[in-house]
């Protein structure tokens, strides 16, 4: 059976195209009985709504918002932070009747697909850092909407938490009990796979942004206490997985010259130290102490709560796509954290 157009389904109802346009798109502009008789209406002739390709044919927008995440797709829906961030995305979306297109980052390197993306999404968010190069380039060439998360990028509106300050903060409340041998579990200071030792050298090669941040956080912290920083107890951890978390801690947990305190930059990695810790019959806090970031449920779940930075991933998101909803395009927002002090780390 011939589909029927919005302007058939109209006469046959006796109501204008727009009222048939406002009922499927703009539901705020109706009466909840009009919208349903309307709804209705259609559903017996069989009209599923007007055609989105029309629809941005006629307006130059689709309704649709690409957010790019610059880690797995898998990872990003698993990882509480992320997975928070994304609901508080649609929280804000669903309000202005607009849908998400996740995207992974690594996709906008193929050509064919970075046309397709053009063609569908009215602009972008960007989830983490995407380095200088051909993807970003692709961003900016658009001269569509975006929005950074995590990152900063020259002329286009962010949102970030101020990792240095919140970083300085929590190593500043762990210095307050005297130290021997500290020692840092950071992820992705460096470029180098897997797990790694970092040293001044390798920290001169390109790092995640926002990890770098916190380890400069944790050194103004050292500095300000007159305490030599570890540049021999730095620890790399290219993804922030629990099982290879594990390993890194069990593994620096093993030294001659334990650590008697844990700098973690993810509480994954501090939940996961902390479980190799109490696998070895290490005391908390007596024989090691531990600090985390991020502030999700389980690291307060744990037998001795952690020490953590408190993040509203959930705001994070919702502040994002306010800015993104209402043309903010050069504005930076800084987002706030909480130090939660638990008994990891008292």
């Amino acid at each position: 059976m011939k589909k029927m157009t919005i302007k058939e389904v109209a006469k046959a109802i006796g109501v204008s195209t727009a009222t048939i346009s406002n009922a499927f798109n703009r539901p705020d502009q109706l009466s909840e009985a009009l919208r349903t008789k309307i709804l209705a209406q259609c559903q017996e002739l069989g009209y599923v709504g007007p055609s989105a390709a029309g629809r941005y044919l006629r307006t130059g927008r689709s309704g649709v918002v690409g957010i790019v995440l610059t880690d797995r797709l898998a990872y990003s829906m698993n990882d509480y932070v992320a997975s928070h961030f994304l609901s508080g995305l649609a929280d804000e979306f669903d309000k202005a009747h607009l849908n998400m297109l996740l995207l992974s980052a690594r996709d906008l390197d193929h050509a064919n697909r970075q046309r397709l993306h053009e063609s569908m999404v009215d602009g972008f968010i960007v989830y983490g850092f995407i380095p200088p190069g051909p993807t970003l380039e692709h961003l900016k060439r658009q001269q569509k909407r975006l929005i950074v998360v995590d990152h900063k990028i020259e002329g286009y509106g962010s949102v970030n938490i101020d990792n240095r300050e919140a970083s300085y903060q929590i190593a500043k409340h762990a210095l307050k009990q005297t130290s021997k041998n500290p020692a840092i579990l950071a992820l992705r200071i460096t470029s180098d796979e897997g797990i790694s030792q970092a040293n001044e050298e390798t920290l001169k090669t390109v790092g995640l942004r926002l990890s770098l941040d916190r380890l400069n956080g944790y050194f103004d912290a050292f500095d300000e206490a007159e305490i030599e920083r570890p540049m021999d107890q730095i620890w790399n951890l290219h993804v922030n997985d629990y099982d290879e978390a594990f390993k890194l801690a069990y593994q620096v947990l093993s030294q001659p010259n334990r650590p008697d305190l844990l700098l973690c930059q993810s509480d994954v990695m501090a939940i996961a130290a902390m479980r190799a810790a109490l696998q070895m019959g290490i005391k908390f806090p007596e024989e090691l102490r531990i600090t985390g970031f991020d502030g999700i449920p389980e690291a307060q779940a744990m037998p001795k709560a952690i020490t953590t930075i408190q993040q509203h991933s959930f705001e994070k998101g919702r502040m994002a796509a306010k800015l993104f909803i209402e043309n903010r395009m050069s504005e930076d927002v800084v987002m706030p954290t909480e130090l939660l002090i638990g008994d990891s780390c008292p």
